[in-house]
């Protein structure tokens, strides 16, 4: 039977409850480091901090993608920023008593870490994993998300589990962990279901692209992985693409900031509380509820 907007949306909710329960964090509580990870670094006398050269600018420098909807995008229309990422950021700019600029870099340059101060945070739907924590400081996760296949309609009657992606062309936006998963080199504790078995890894600068080439009727793709909510918000702008299956591993969300970036143990610190506090009084579920219509902001009960 075919899945409604509102069913579809209750059944990622219920995924998310059982696949990241136990072993995701709790919104309060920032993401522990690996064995060995180096803690943010505290400012040496003398030295400004992070937080600091930011309040002196008066403007937060955030990394986003402009075409990664609902969470970040650009409207050409209105010529503005919108998005789940973009309204968090704005509110966490204002809680820091400064102004936001956006950037857009690559983001295999994102989570590669060493920005040179081309930006100061990551505020783009950033997955905690151990690779990432030996060059990136992360806050505590302020929103969940489910990793969902989706395929081109035309394919439905073909393509009808995962395993039957077998030898076919899966689209991923490149340096995300969809791509780590289909090559076998995701390590999360939340993985529910193995990645199929030769598939042909077709990697993107941007999610979106992997919907919008299907959407304009090219087939060098079979299906995509990204986050269940883009699958959602595709269909929703009728790209000709279905889910396939359930989802098959959850991540928890953060905000990142460059290790390598000025000592920075003040402004993870800061960023940390206002998630924690952005949590506390709604402000994230109430912003979840406006881009995706159900809450991932914590993990449902």
């Amino acid at each position: 039977m075919k899945l409604t907007r509102i069913s579809r949306q209750a059944s990622i909710a219920c995924s998310l409850a059982v696949l990241i329960l136990a072993s995701a964090c709790s919104a309060a509580t920032p993401a522990n480091a690996p064995a060995g990870a180096n803690q943010p670094t505290a400012a040496p006398a003398g030295q400004k901090e992070l937080l600091d050269i930011v309040k002196e600018r008066g403007v937060l420098r955030v990394s986003t993608d402009a075409n990664y909807a609902p969470q970040s995008y650009f409207d050409e229309k209105t010529k503005e920023w919108t998005g789940f990422d973009i309204d968090t950021a704005r509110e966490v700019a204002k809680r820091l008593g400064v102004q936001v600029e956006f950037i857009t870099p690559q983001w295999d340059a994102v989570t590669s870490g060493n920005w040179a101060g081309r930006w100061d945070v990551s505020i783009g739907s950033m997955t905690i994993t151990a690779e990432r924590q030996k060059v990136l400081d992360f806050t505590p996760p302020y929103y969940y998300s489910l990793a969902q296949f989706g395929i081109r309609a035309d394919l439905k009657d073909t393509i009808k589990t995962i395993e039957d992606l077998s030898g076919k062309t899966v689209c991923v936006a490149k340096a995300t962990t969809y791509e780590d998963y289909l090559n076998g080199k995701l390590v999360l504790d939340t993985i529910s279901t193995a990645a199929p078995k030769d598939v042909k890894v077709a990697p993107v600068e941007t999610d979106q692209l992997c919907i919008q080439t299907i959407q304009s009727g090219r087939k060098e793709y079979d299906a995509v992985l990204t986050a269940a909510n883009v699958v959602n918000d595709g269909i929703q702008k009728g790209a000709p693409i279905a889910f396939l299956g359930n989802p098959v591993y959850s991540e928890p969300l953060a905000i990142a900031i460059d290790k390598s970036s000025a000592p920075n143990a003040k402004f993870v610190e800061a960023i940390s509380k206002i998630i924690t506090e952005m949590h506390t009084d709604g402000t994230l579920s109430k912003l979840a509820m406006k881009y995706y219509g159900y809450d991932l902001s914590v993990v449902p009960k």
